[in-house]
């Protein structure tokens, strides 16, 4: 998947509050670690539909970075694990990392 996430879709909503971007980066890095977390140990003892319900609030903040097509395959990982499919969990760890350093990175320059 190679797409770049950005600060457009927040810097839109914000209409150039950099304070409001600065609250929202600060909310998903936050909150990213936990959820991620969660996830990873659901997955871990294989209990699919909670995993699911944690790539379902996942897949929001990978929309608000830019990532369309990282975006709807979240949305195929969750219909997958919903049906104890695992296949797309590598591209999905990967749409993880690349947001997690992502919101890190920007949390430190704004």
């Amino acid at each position: 998947m190679n797409e770049t996430p950005n600060l457009d879709y927040i810097t839109n909503i914000s209409k150039g509050d950099i304070l409001f971007v600065k609250k929202i980066l600060g909310i998903v890095a936050r909150e990213l670690p936990t959820e991620i977390a969660s996830y990873k140990l659901h997955l871990k003892e294989k209990e699919y539909q909670k995993s699911a319900d944690g790539v379902h609030k996942l897949k929001h903040k990978i929309r608000i970075f830019g990532l369309e097509k990282s975006y709807l395959l979240a949305a195929d990982h969750e219909q997958n694990l919903r049906e104890e499919n695992l296949s797309l969990e590598a591209d999905f760890e990967q749409i993880l990392e690349t947001i997690l350093l992502f919101t890190n990175q920007k949390n430190q320059e704004i």
